[in-house]
Parts: structure tokens; sequence; C-alpha cells
């Protein structure tokens, strides 16, 4: 019920507020010979409706009581489409009923994905409200792979300014559902995706844009929730997603991975997450720089990898331009993230050797894994991948079942709850090749056996301080490396272990320095 109030509240203004702007009206496409019947082709009824409400000074076209089928469309400047509640805009099943359109941008694909049911470039004031429905009917559509011309999107902006979208259901596109290309003020808001009909269909691409908002959307996909790209080699920025309810059968909220560009100032907030297999992923591999990443109050269930950070080195280049080069991540905050019933491969988050992630802080997380881990993962050398595409399972099962850190420069680990279902040899947590890293008040499940619940290697610059165990385990941690230094440990209370700190032969004298709690 709170939805369709919502949806009816988001009717009204819609299909109001183009009457009061000057030279603006409200036209409806039957009277345009638009038919309504979803037998009927109606793509030039309705794109004469939107062609005569532009070239009056725009206004709002309405579909409303019927089932528009219809190929291509293009919004005009000023132009608002409206499908009412009870109205569907449904894509036609013949691929010759959409035009080849290539964006004049320079991008990733620009020789690729030409067809689309919705599209517009550079036009501006321009929106698709209502709380009616836009059916792509992707399942219709049986291209092979590589066969990118046969499969449209629902919706594609390029290079429009001042964009809105609310209130609609949007269903089963045949590739991307909606994708927002060096668009500027976009508005999405309380949209329901439903699109998990085979794989490549995500949700929403927001690709080099600038300034962002999508809240309080429902969205159920077949690839990525909401993914962040940025294509053209021009960082997407200013982008807030809040409120959102996302399944995905990829990752719910991400960056990446086509990352040539870069993202700034980014924030994920107060959504929740189910039946996922990525949670979060904040991925940089294309040569761009990922900073200023902010995600708070994340509720997640039934996620196979909650939390997915990636600096690689894939470096897949924009034709006709020279190939990346290395790419740089820095300044990601991650708090107030709850999670249960997620995967045995544990969270991760890893640069390269000699190109760490920079200043990653995680406070007040809590989740609760599979488990099931045996000492032989527990040893497992991971391969460093630096070329391959980045996906929270990439590396295989961790050696360790909650956080896999690797080449950071600058962690922070704060309020720290990991637990497991059944029984884990791995140990909660290591650090491996990491400096300056803060470890407050971890509180980990540890297993009867497991040789240690911490493992340290080659850490430089390290305090774990605040730290409680709640059960015996053989060791808090256990430290390795050559390059080990100045670690320190404070007012921990490690009594439950029956050895506090174990060191490894090649880890220097003085490298380590433990203070009782008091």
């Amino acid at each position: 019920m709170k939805q369709l109030l919502h949806g009816l509240v988001l009717l009204l203004v819609c299909c109001t507020l183009a009457v009061g702007a000057p030279g603006a009206g409200v036209r409806d496409a039957r009277d345009h010979g638009a038919k309504g019947d979803g037998l009927t082709l109606d793509t030039k009824a309705i794109q004469s409706a939107i062609d005569a409400c532009a070239a009056a000074g725009g206004g709002t076209v309405q579909l409303t009581n019927g089932v528009f089928l219809s190929g291509t469309l293009r919004l005009r400047s000023h132009v608002t489409l409206c499908v009412a509640t009870g109205a569907t805009l449904r894509g036609s099943a013949n691929i010759a009923d959409y035009d080849s359109i290539t964006p004049q941008i320079d991008y990733l694909y620009r020789a690729r994905f030409t067809k689309s049911l919705l599209y517009a470039e550079r036009q501006e004031d321009i929106a698709l409200t209502g709380g009616g429905t836009i059916d792509g009917q992707g399942q219709l559509f049986t291209a092979q792979k590589g066969d990118d011309g046969g499969r449209p999107y629902l919706i594609r902006f390029s290079e429009c300014r001042q964009v809105r979208v609310s209130g609609l259901t949007l269903r089963d596109a045949a590739r991307w559902l909606s994708h927002y290309l060096a668009c500027e003020d976009v508005n999405i808001e309380g949209v329901t995706i439903r699109s998990r009909i085979r794989e490549n269909r995500d949700g929403m691409d927001i690709d080099s844009c600038n300034g962002v908002k999508i809240a309080n959307c429902d969205i159920y996909t077949g690839d990525d929730s909401i993914v962040l790209k940025a294509t053209t080699g021009q960082p997407c920025r200013n982008v807030a997603v809040t409120n959102c309810t996302l399944s995905s059968t990829a990752s719910a909220l991400k960056l990446g991975t086509e990352s040539q560009g870069g993202y700034t100032d980014i924030t994920f907030d107060h959504c929740e997450v189910y039946d996922s297999r990525d949670g979060v992923s904040i991925e940089e591999v294309d040569g761009g720089t990922c900073e200023r990443v902010r995600v708070s109050n994340i509720s997640m269930r039934n996620v196979k990898v909650p939390i997915f950070v990636r600096l690689g080195n894939r470096a897949t280049p924009i034709p006709g331009r020279p190939k990346p080069g290395m790419g740089r991540m820095r300044d990601i905050t991650i708090t107030d993230v709850q999670a249960t019933a997620a995967g045995s491969t544990g969270c991760s988050i890893t640069g390269l050797p000699g190109h760490p992630v920079e200043h990653v802080s995680l406070s007040n997380i809590r989740i609760s894994f599979a488990g099931g881990g045996k000492p032989h993962d527990a040893a497992r050398v991971v391969p460093e991948l630096e070329h391959a595409y980045p996906k929270g399972e990439m590396f295989g099962a961790l050696p360790a079942y909650g956080l896999y850190a690797r080449h950071v420069s600058g962690l922070q680990l704060h309020n720290l709850e990991l637990a497991f279902e059944k029984a884990d040899a791995r140990p909660a947590l290591i650090a491996d090749d990491v400096s300056d890293l803060d470890l407050f008040a971890l509180r980990a499940q540890g297993a009867p056996g497991a040789a240690e619940l911490l493992r340290l290697i080659n850490v430089r610059g390290a305090l774990l301080h605040g730290c409680r165990l709640s059960a015996a385990v053989e060791a808090f941690v256990r430290i390795a490396g050559a390059a080990s230094a100045q670690i320190k440990f404070s007012g921990n209370d490690l009594s439950a272990a029956k050895q506090a700190v174990v060191k490894a032969e090649d880890v220097p004298a003085g490298a380590v320095s433990v203070e009782a709690a008091k």
C-alpha cells in the first residue's frame, strides 16, 4: 500500500509539473494515433506526440490505460514521458523496430551496443515518470554471445542534463536495463526493477556521470543491481545511493568493472541487500583513480561476499587510446555493516605489490559466515591475479574466513565482529604486506584446533588494542615475515589464548612489543 500511494503521488506530480511551465502542456499519445492495444506498433504515434510536445516548448506525453507496443523512442528536451498507473510501454520483439544509434561521445563501447527502447542524447530537462510499467520483453531476444546489436537496452541517455526517472516499474531488459552515459544532474527515485531473465542484465549503469542521486528503489537483477562505470576516461563523480533494496546474481552495489576514468565522491547509504553474490564491490582495475568512497548502514542476508575491495591492473584500453597505466585507490570508508548467512569465501581488500590500496577504514562491521574451512584452506597461497576480472570469489576460498587484506597502506579496523556457522580452521583475519594497521576491539570466533585467530605477514607499523577473546584459542596472533616491524599490542585481554603471540623465525628481533591488559 505504501508503494502504491508513493506511485500515485509521483504520478500526480509528474503529470502536472509540466502544465505550469511556459509553453508546456499535457498530450495523450492516443490523440496522435496510438492504439494501446498491445498488438499495433505505436512507435510513430508516440514519437509524434513527443516531437509535438518538444516543438511547443515542452510538456508531458501520457500513456494511459493500455499496452503500447513500440520500437525506439527518442526523448526531447523539456519533455516528460509519463507511463500512467495501469499502462505499459512494451518493447517490440522485432529487433528491426529498433534504430541503430551510436552515441557521439568517445567511450569504450562506442562500436557496440547500438539498440535502445528509450534513447536521448545531448538533451536537457527530460523525464520518465508515472506509476506504470516499461517492459523490454528481453526473454524474447536470443542473440548469441557477441551479437551486441541484437539485444536492446530499455533506457539509454547519453550526455543529457537534468534527467528524472521516477515511480516506474522497469522489467526484463534484453541487456543492461538502463545506461546513463556522461550525464549530469540525474535523479532516480522510487523505481522498481525486475530483470533477472538471464545474465548481463544490470539494473542501473551510471557511467562517467556527475551529480547522480538514486533513492528508494527496489532492484532485482540478473547481473549488477547498481553499478558505476567510467568508460569515457572521465570520472564518475558525486553519486549518492540511499534507501534502496537490492538483489543481484553479481554485485548489488558496485564500482567497476570498466573504470578507465575512476570514481570520486561516491556514497552508498542505508541499503538492504539480499540473495546476491557480492554485496559491496569497490573495484579499480583499468587505470583510473578511485577516491573518497563512503559506504554506511548496509544490511545484508544471504550474500556470498559482503565486502570486496580490489585494486588490479586489467588495463582495458578505450579503442584508439593508449593502454592505461596502473590505477590508484584511496580513502575508502565502510561503516555500520551487518551481514548474516554470508558464504564461505571471506571478504577481501587487495592491491598489488608496490601498488597498495591506501587509507581504508572499516568500522562497526558484524558478519556471520558459512564457515567450514579446513586446514589446507588456511595454508593456501593466494595468487596475485593482476590482470584477472575482479569479483568477490576471484581468489577462491581465502585463507581467512572473515577478512583477507593484502597490499594495503593505512588500514583501520574498528569494532569488527566475525563469526561462522560451521567450525572453520582458518584464522578470522589475515593482514599481508600491510603498513599502518590500527586494529581495535576485534571480536572474532575461533575454532578449536585452529592454529591462530589472527595472522600478520610482513606488517609494518601496527597497533592492536582493545581486543578480547570470547573462547579459548591456540594463539591469538601468528606473526611472520622478515619485513615485520613496529607491531605493538596494548590493552588487550588475551587470557583465553594458550599463546598470545607466536613469532616465526624470520621476524626480526624487537619487531613486536606486547603490553598486557590492565
